[in-house]
């Protein structure tokens, strides 16, 4: 007993004692973004080449407490996974959802809040589309971009509507013009979509489809990356950082 205590603390000192992201970022000065650019209003690529959005600044505040500066690594829903592994992204960030999936391949920090899937509609078709019955007809036409947790919740839940893949950027004015009737996303994502596209509505917000989390993907295996992430974010949180910048993206205290 005492043998397998022993080895099992030397594992984990040994473990400890490995180079950790922290190191290399502390070493290069540099921390490596893995983030997609298309889902306001947390991350947004501008076409002037420049980032922004709510987990951008983040990004950038946590490169500042290391005295680094951001690389900012371009991927997609469909290959985040293969790209944070691939490039050796520090973090993804830039709403991602917790999935078991990807907690296959990485580790996730403390979750910054429930975010469930619900329906966006033209608010003219509130009353069509409340329900996952009323959705999942062949009838209804469902938007989403490629590779995410929206269109793994399509195939899960709404097989028998009928799904067209679009850049997550254009499809809501596809809504607008009735190209389609309904996206399933988080709702964070349509209070905000629907602020700047007054004809379409979030159906139900305070009572989301499926439970979902939002958080930063990290590297797996990687305790002392993680244990600095977390303590980043507890120290954001407690000191109102966080809400500031939250307030600014997304209009919340």
């Amino acid at each position: 007993m005492k043998t397998a205590i022993l080895s099992a603390l030397l594992l984990v000192t040994g473990a400890a004692q490995a180079q950790s992201h922290l190191d290399d970022i502390r070493a290069s000065k540099t921390l490596k973004v893995c983030t997609t650019g298309d889902y306001k209003p947390y991350s947004y690529l501008r076409s002037d080449g420049q980032y922004e959005g709510l987990d951008i600044s983040m990004a950038q505040s946590l490169a500042a407490s290391l005295g680094a500066k951001v690389q900012w690594v371009p991927t997609t829903w469909k290959t985040l996974s293969e790209d944070f592994v691939a490039k050796q992204c520090d973090i993804a960030l830039g709403g991602v959802s917790v999935t078991l999936k990807r907690q296959q391949i990485a580790w996730f920090a403390q979750p910054l809040g429930v975010d469930g899937k619900i329906p966006l509609v033209r608010c003219d078709d509130k009353a069509k589309y409340q329900t996952v019955e009323q959705i999942n007809k062949a009838s209804v036409r469902v938007i989403e971009p490629a590779g995410g947790t929206n269109e793994a919740f399509v195939h899960s839940h709404l097989p028998q509507a009928t799904l067209q893949l679009a850049d997550n950027v254009g499809i809501f004015q596809q809504l607008v013009d009735n190209k389609a009737d309904v996206m399933i996303t988080d709702a964070s994502e349509a209070l905000f979509q629907q602020q700047h596209y007054p004809t379409l509505c979030a159906i139900n917000p305070d009572k989301p489809m499926q439970y979902g989390e939002k958080a930063y993907m990290i590297p797996r295996d990687d305790m002392s990356w993680k244990l600095y992430v977390d303590q980043w974010l507890h120290l954001s949180t407690a000191t109102g950082e966080y809400a500031q910048i939250t307030q600014k993206w997304l209009g919340e205290k």
